[in-house]
């Protein structure tokens, strides 16, 4: 008589029921079978060194061809600064507002000329938000796709300007 006493699977058999379901389900993926978007890594984009030389040079450009004595500021997607560059006679403080404008750029993933806007309309509260410092027209985001990948912040001549030097550093890299 067979005994109905149940036992506990084998080491053997678990690691053999886990590798043919591992098998099983790599194969329908590949198939297309499975489509589960949790599984499809998705692709970011980022700015290279040669991105953000490119950038620089136009940006230094543009402000030269106007005699604009400006500081240049990149920063990633994360407001983390990448590149800075103070050109002749501009003013030192233009070293800090700069990256600040980039910085908020970037963290908002919209010109920071919005937010001067708002405050301009009366939302004075505004002024308030953690680690906002840019609050001025200068700092434009670099946007691929949807993705914001940095921005670039300008100060030290009138704000239209500083956006105007930014747009063209961005221009650079066909963006």
């Amino acid at each position: 008589m067979i005994s109905a006493k149940s036992r506990l699977p084998t080491f053997f058999e678990v690691s053999f029921a886990l590798g043919v379901w591992i098998e099983l389900t790599r194969s329908q993926y590949a198939c297309g079978f499975l489509t589960d978007r949790a599984f499809i890594m998705k692709t970011k984009h980022v700015l290279e060194s040669a991105d953000i030389k490119a950038i620089a040079a136009a940006a230094e450009t543009e402000a030269l061809k106007h005699k604009w004595a400006v500081t240049i500021a990149i920063v990633d997607d994360g407001g983390h600064l990448l590149s800075l560059q103070r050109l002749d006679g501009a003013a030192p403080i233009s070293s800090h507002i700069a990256p600040a404008k980039a910085h908020t750029a970037a963290l908002g993933q919209r010109e920071s000329k919005v937010y001067e806007d708002v405050i301009n309309g009366g939302r004075t509260s505004f002024l308030s938000a953690p680690d906002i410092k840019g609050m001025l027209e200068g700092g434009v985001p670099i946007m691929k796709d949807g993705q914001c990948l940095g921005a670039v912040g300008v100060s030290g001549v009138k704000s239209n300007e500083d956006a105007q030097i930014a747009k063209a550093g961005i221009a650079a890299i066909g963006l």
